[in-house]
């Protein structure tokens, strides 16, 4: 529950000069978070790619062993 507030926290301006704290407001939080959940969606969107990437090369290296094995 620290951590979740910490996160919270990381969204509200700094304190302004009179001492007293301002809040953002629930829809502008609501705004950063589907940013930031966008922005997580397109990274892992680019790992999958990669990691699919990396099995058919993988799948493709296999693959020519076997056919270099049993040609030779």
């Amino acid at each position: 529950m620290a951590d979740l507030e910490r996160a919270i926290s990381r969204f509200r301006p700094a304190a302004n000069g009179s001492g007293a704290s301002s809040r953002i407001s629930a829809a502008a939080f609501r705004a950063m978070v589907l940013e930031r959940l966008r922005s997580v969606e397109r990274d892992v969107g680019d790992v999958k790619g990669r990691v699919n990437g990396l099995i058919f090369v993988v799948i493709g290296a296999v693959i020519s062993q076997v056919v270099l094995r049993v040609a030779g």
